[in-house]
């Protein structure tokens, strides 16, 4: 009986040496997908749409811009900023489907050199129902970045009451954006 014992011990552990390497590797890959590190922040990765239920993966950021050639580029979202309505430039600038678009939240395309107190300020704005502009670095699905100028405002229903945001974007001067990158880079350290 010890004969048995012993030699089933040397395979019980193997196996649970192997069960835990395997469940591991597959947390690690799994939280591999889901944030990465950029600049000292934790970046979630993975954005899911409301309503198709569909993992958006975010792109790596990658150090090329595409310039923003100007056009129509609106967003509707809902009061908690998920994309009701992306019209074909934003889907385009982008790179995002209309179906990936709508049921997202907002944030699908954020770079994540824009520092969070942007953001802080655009909220505190909007949600008092006050008109916000300022400039924004935002992400593609294939990683490149745009620069915009974003205009949002409140949509209102008849009792008055806030029930999403429009935002429409057009192109940054050129010169302005040179001291907002300065200031953007500034705010990020300081976070």
């Amino acid at each position: 009986m010890k004969l048995v014992e012993f030699v089933w011990l040397p395979i019980n552990i193997k196996l649970l040496l192997l069960l835990l390497t395997i469940f591991l590797f597959h947390t690690f890959q799994y939280y591999q997908y889901r944030v990465y590190k950029f600049g000292g922040i934790t970046m979630h990765r993975t954005t899911k749409n409301t309503i198709t239920g569909q993992e958006i993966t975010k792109p790596n950021p990658v150090n090329e811009e595409v310039l923003f050639n100007g056009g129509v580029m609106i967003t509707e979202t809902d009061k908690n900023s998920i994309i009701t309505y992306a019209n074909r430039k934003f889907r385009e600038m982008t790179g995002y489907t209309k179906e990936e678009l709508v049921g997202s939240p907002h944030n699908i395309n954020r770079h994540p050199d824009m520092p969070k107190a942007a953001f802080k300020e655009m909220w505190e704005i909007i949600r008092s129902g006050e008109y916000w502009e300022g400039y924004v670095k935002n992400m593609r699905s294939d990683g490149k970045y745009y620069w915009v100028i974003v205009s949002i405002k409140a949509k209102f229903n008849e009792n008055n009451k806030i029930t999403g945001y429009i935002a429409g974007r057009k192109v940054p001067n050129r010169e302005e954006l040179t001291k907002i990158e300065a200031q953007y880079k500034a705010m990020k350290a300081a976070e």
